[in-house]
């Protein structure tokens, strides 16, 4: 039996891996900030910004971070976020900060993206 993370970083290193050249800096940077915009805005504010400003490679990472923690797209992961009762909030807020982790590490080692890196990049802002 594999535990959360090893489930984590199996799919996330795929997905990583897959991941078309164009898409790195992007992604990769995103992968960089979301943690913190998590927590210093919250999982919901953080999600619509993504969704909102994000460029189509960042908004690729909120479609594979919802498949990885269960909810299939990122429309379910978008609504889940918004009407989740407060445990499964912050249930859904862990699982997707750990999955987080995960991104940031592919980041670093497959797309060779560093968090120097994502602060000289705007992210879609």
């Amino acid at each position: 039996m594999q535990t959360r993370d090893q489930k984590y970083a199996a799919k996330i290193y795929e997905q990583v891996s897959a991941l078309p050249e164009n898409d790195h800096q992007k992604y990769g940077t995103m992968s960089h900030k979301l943690p913190i915009l998590i927590r210093t805005a919250g999982l919901v504010q953080a999600l619509a910004f993504v969704e909102a400003r994000g460029e189509e490679a960042q908004k690729k990472l909120l479609d594979h971070i919802a498949i990885v923690v269960g909810v299939d797209d990122r429309a379910n992961l978008l609504r889940q976020s918004r009407t989740a009762a407060l445990s499964d909030y912050m249930n859904l807020t862990q699982q997707v900060l750990t999955a987080l982790l995960w991104y940031k590490r592919f980041a670093q080692s497959i797309l060779k993206v560093d968090a120097s890196d994502a602060g000289t990049e705007t992210g879609g802002q």
